[in-house]
């Protein structure tokens, strides 16, 4: 049976180590759930060391396999995504079991999802590890324990290694997400409301004049020369509901693409994404303007370059969310007149690109830094040369 041990954590090193990450362990550790890193075609992998001695309760358990894996929540399956339990066992079941995992489970509501069962013991390795091998994509194989080691020793050094690199991996990505603290956030908050509280208290923030005066984007005045305008527009807002809206966004957002980036790098992607929101609207919006909007949507930017890098980490934790905002306020700008549209998708590039520019902490991509940078470059210079003429 210790063999069998040391098979079993084998074959959670290789799949952890050949793109599958660990989501879920038993206190006993005779469980261990893997997810694929390839996105695309989602893979679930459930690996149980365990004995069953009759068919019986090998089936009771695939059963609580696909209840559980239909009742999963944080787990995205997409089209084709797929469940494989795999039973790592000492001897089979003594009565027939073989139809039991001949044929895979369809899943519910999932499109093309099946569940594929493997029973993999001592008499059949040569079988089924290759199948296993071919459905993950990943070099398996059993190299038993060296004659003069004890199999239960083994499989217990094998363990320790397996949950050592769990959790530094989980800690790694723990402190992806807490590098840098929400300081310009807060601080970009209490400039726009005290902006908002100021236009108030001149005449209105709903007033062309009082705007116009304290620098809202007013494309005449911006080929007069006043290129300021191209900054200051985002901490000045149109109305209340324009200022709590904005506020909002730039709370949650703000605070995530804060840590994630650091203070200094969301300081430059923040203004960066500011000044081509503006921009844009300059060239392609004549009507008077102001607002966050196009730094905001830059946040938005900076979340899909940081997918770019952390593709896998990304869609398992935000990406589709980000993703689905970004188009349905693109959409909502479409439809509802009065919204400056060229602002928003101006702020997205300029925040992507920005982000490019300096790219994530303790991480270095000269090329892609550089390619950024001249891109960013180049869309300014033209920008520029279009408007002002």
């Amino acid at each position: 049976m210790g063999t069998m041990d040391v098979l079993f954590w084998q074959l959670v090193q290789r799949l952890s180590r050949g793109g599958y990450r660990i989501v879920r362990m038993s206190e006993q550790a005779d469980e261990v759930w893997l997810e694929s890193n390839h996105w695309r075609r989602p893979t679930l992998i459930r690996l149980v060391r365990a004995d069953f001695d009759w068919s019986r309760s090998l089936r009771l358990d695939m059963e609580y396999t696909w209840q559980f894996v239909q009742q999963m929540r944080g787990w995205n399956f997409s089209k084709a995504g797929r469940v494989i339990n795999v039973y790592v066992m000492a001897y089979p079941p003594v009565d027939d079991w073989e139809f039991l995992v001949a044929e895979p489970l369809p899943l519910s509501g999932v499109s093309d999802g099946v569940l594929h069962t493997l029973l993999l013991h001592s008499g059949n390795m040569g079988d089924v590890l290759p199948r296993l091998a071919e459905m993950t994509g990943v070099a398996l194989r059993f190299e038993p324990p060296v004659e003069t080691s004890d199999p239960f020793v083994a499989a217990e050094r094998l363990k320790r290694e397996v949950v050592r690199e769990w959790r530094r991996r989980r800690e790694e990505e723990r402190r992806i997400f807490e590098y840098g603290k929400p300081m310009f956030t807060r601080l970009f908050i209490v400039v726009q409301v005290a902006m908002f509280l100021v236009l108030e208290w001149s005449g209105g923030s709903t007033n062309p004049d009082v705007l116009i005066h304290y620098g809202a984007k007013f494309n005449p005045l911006i080929e007069a020369g006043e290129w300021w305008r191209l900054l200051t527009p985002m901490f000045l807002h149109i109305g209340f509901l324009h200022l709590l809206t904005n506020t909002l966004a730039l709370y949650y957002l703000g605070i995530t693409v804060e840590r994630l980036y650091g203070s200094l790098r969301f300081l430059f992607i923040y203004v960066t994404a500011g000044f081509f929101g503006a921009l844009a609207s300059f060239l392609f919006t004549p009507s008077l303007s102001a607002g966050a909007s196009g730094a905001i949507f830059g946040l938005f930017g900076a979340l899909l370059y940081f997918g770019t890098v952390y593709r896998h980490l990304f869609f398992r934790t935000m990406g589709m969310s980000v993703i689905s905002l970004i188009i349905v306020n693109l959409l909502f700008g479409l439809l509802v007149p009065g919204i400056d549209n060229a602002g928003h998708i101006g702020g997205l590039v300029g925040g992507f690109l920005a982000a490019g520019v300096v790219h994530l902490p303790k991480h270095t991509a000269l090329g892609r830094q550089a390619g950024a940078l001249a891109v960013s470059a180049l869309l300014v210079a033209a920008g520029l040369w279009i408007g002002f003429r």
